[in-house]
């Protein structure tokens, strides 16, 4: 029977984003890499590559292709001792100092049991992550589609997360559209010019209603592009 020491596994149960132990370690499905699962969708508001391979995980939307590693999560808190009771004090304390209720862990369903031939149970399809919990519709005005140096949008339905900030449509923006550095973009929902720094779920909150009175769906934004 051979020790090994925890140094020697080390290297295959840290993230590469923050240098840590895996936290709820998070793959992505098409080249099988891990990280912590707040590291990699803070990533991906920047980049939709790999940070170890920079393989493109998805043209527009990443988080659809990353998946929770249950069973790498249990062997880190089992090799690491003490981990697990950190991470759950740790945000025990970071619920109750803001005065927010303590998520309570998921309780697995039972599956029923039948007699005669087993079913199999079937899960659905197509699953949005949780994380992606606003709808956004684009739409641009100042320049007509085929002229000046920018493409036109392939899709203007995007699902993201509600913290990304305007800031952050931005950069996807310049990025889908190869719009040059000089190009000034504006974004507006209804008759509001955003800023930089607001999150998409604080728009929805605060000018929702007002979205919504100029043809937006529930559960949605509608966001005007201005180039100038």
């Amino acid at each position: 029977q051979r020790m090994i020491n925890l140094s020697e596994l080390t290297p295959y149960i840290l993230c590469s984003i923050c240098k840590g132990y895996f936290i709820d370690a998070t793959t992505i499905t098409e080249c099988l890499h891990t990280f912590c699962k707040s590291c990699i969708v803070r990533h991906f508001y920047y980049s939709n590559r790999c940070p170890k391979c920079n393989i493109v995980v998805h043209q527009t939307q990443p988080l659809y292709n990353i998946r929770l590693d249950r069973q790498l999560q249990d062997i880190v808190y089992k090799l690491v001792v003490n981990l697990e009771e950190r991470e759950k004090k740790q945000m025990h304390d970071f619920y109750k100092e803001r005065g927010l209720e303590v998520p309570k862990p998921a309780v697995p369903q039972p599956v029923p049991v039948s007699r005669g031939r087993p079913r199999k149970v079937l899960g659905s399809v197509f699953r949005i992550p949780p994380e992606l919990d606003i709808s956004i519709l684009l739409e641009f005005i100042g320049a007509n589609e085929g002229t000046g140096n920018f493409k036109p949008l392939e899709k203007k339905f995007v699902r993201v997360s509600g913290e990304a900030t305007i800031g952050h449509v931005e950069k996807f923006l310049r990025r889908k559209m190869d719009l040059d550095p000089a190009c000034q973009v504006d974004i507006i929902c209804g008759d509001h010019l955003l800023e930089h720094f607001q999150t998409l779920r604080e728009i929805r909150q605060v000018i929702g209603e007002s979205a919504i009175q100029v043809g937006v769906l529930a559960g949605a934004l509608f966001l005007v592009l201005c180039f100038k």
